[in-house]
């Protein structure tokens, strides 16, 4: 029986390839990937996301960063663009 804490991992890696097929970003052809990655940081990323596979957890991490919400960014980029001197009605 799974944990709580596995269920909130499995339902996270189901929300994120579900948003990724939404976008388009898990169809058409497949390309291979290969690279030198630490042994370590798969196994933790591995532990953490609750995913077995290397290839499933590279596809994760993938459409992780592809949907990334820019949001934090944009917020700190208009620092200051709103008058001093504005009434916010608070």
């Amino acid at each position: 029986m799974a944990t709580k804490h596995e269920e909130h991992l499995s339902q996270r890696h189901g929300a994120v390839v579900a948003a990724a097929k939404a976008a388009g970003l898990l169809s058409g052809t497949n390309s291979a990937v290969g690279a030198r990655v630490p042994r370590e940081l798969i196994d933790r990323a591995k532990m953490r996301s609750g995913i077995a596979s290397t290839t499933d957890l590279v596809e994760y991490a993938l459409a992780k960063v592809a949907l990334e919400d820019d949001f934090g960014a944009r917020l700190v980029r208009r620092k200051g663009t709103i008058p001093a001197d504005i009434a916010l009605g608070i």
